[in-house]
């Protein structure tokens, strides 16, 4: 009882951490506006460090085993790549006919998460391994599956060539490297000894981190964030119910394919979660009339936020853990 006691009050200060975050952030880059591109250029390496972080919470030498699980990347593509797309495509409806607001839905929607999912996941006591194991196939699969997605659901708006090879890139700078680090650090004995002498404090620095990655999109992007609750209403509330249906597939899912309960939720946060982070280099390169497709993607990312400190919460609960199960 005191155990689950101490992971509630846990849960109830990341989110509170996190809320607090965000509304210095957009407090500080409303004021500071000349310090925006100081925090855009912390956000990348706080993002990487935070992945850092998160991969040395698991062992990763026995994440081969996770390749043995077919049932769950079954269902993880499935869901990502067959289900999700033509329900973006029937929720474009609840969208104006402008194609910079649709462009920037398609863009963020289609395409699930490859960084920061891990850190929720983590968060919301699902199989970490399982998902770190699962990121890389995600990032391939979406790489080629994007250019078809916007040809059918996107006509007349291209994304070329070198926009994709900049996500290839920004995956291989905040996901490869801080798992190679990882790796490194796990078989070199004194960083072995210095992570062991921190013990919890180094445990809990995912939380301090997510804390400052958060921090540093709001306060980069407060500008925009203003801009996209004035231009893309419509957008917010096919976000909020893109969230409540992303959630409702994880769960469903994972009943069909009888997944354990800590793989259907790293499943759950791998729907609830986009590529926001990658695709909105993307969208600062379009042409101007379609710029506005960057605010709908920034309007994305904070109530991205918003809905996985609500997830952290509610998904443990939906697929509780069994007894008996051999977790990863």
């Amino acid at each position: 009882m005191q155990q689950g006691t101490r992971k509630t009050a846990n849960t109830y200060r990341e989110i509170a951490y996190a809320f607090a975050a965000i509304a210095l952030g957009l407090a500080l880059g409303s004021v500071v506006s000349a310090a925006r591109a100081v925090f855009e250029a912390l956000l990348w390496p706080a993002l990487a460090f935070l992945l850092y972080a998160t991969f040395l919470q698991i062992p990763l030498r026995r994440l081969l085993d996770g390749l043995r699980d077919l049932r769950f990347l079954s269902a993880l593509l499935f869901g990502n790549f067959v289900v999700i797309p033509p329900i973006v495509a029937l929720m474009l409806a609840l969208l104006p006919a402008d194609p910079a607001i649709r462009l920037g839905v398609l863009l963020v929607l289609l395409v699930p998460c490859t960084d920061w999912f891990l850190t929720f996941t983590h968060l919301g006591g699902g199989d970490l391994g399982r998902a770190l194991v699962a990121t890389p196939l995600l990032l391939i699969v979406q790489l080629l599956l994007l250019p078809v997605f916007l040809a059918l659901f996107a006509a007349g708006s291209e994304i070329g060539g070198p926009a994709l090879d900049q996500v290839a890139l920004a995956f291989a700078t905040i996901v490869l490297v801080p798992l190679a680090l990882a790796f490194w650090s796990e078989r070199h004995k004194r960083a072995r000894a210095l992570l062991g002498r921190a013990g919890a404090s180094f445990a809990r620095l995912p939380e301090a981190l997510l804390a400052l990655v958060l921090f540093l999109i709001a306060a980069s992007q407060a500008e925009a964030a203003a801009a996209a609750l004035f231009l893309s209403l419509p957008a917010l509330v096919l976000f909020l119910a893109y969230l409540a249906v992303a959630l409702a597939l994880g769960v469903v899912l994972t009943r069909l394919w009888r997944l354990p309960a800590r793989s259907g939720r790293a499943l759950v946060f791998s729907f609830g979660t986009r590529n926001s982070f990658v695709v909105l280099p993307l969208a600062l390169a379009l042409p101007e009339p379609l710029l506005e497709a960057a605010v709908v993607i920034v309007l994305q990312s904070f109530v991205e936020l918003i809905g996985m400190l609500v997830y952290i919460r509610i998904v443990p609960r939906l697929l509780p853990d069994e007894e008996g199960v051999k977790q990863f």
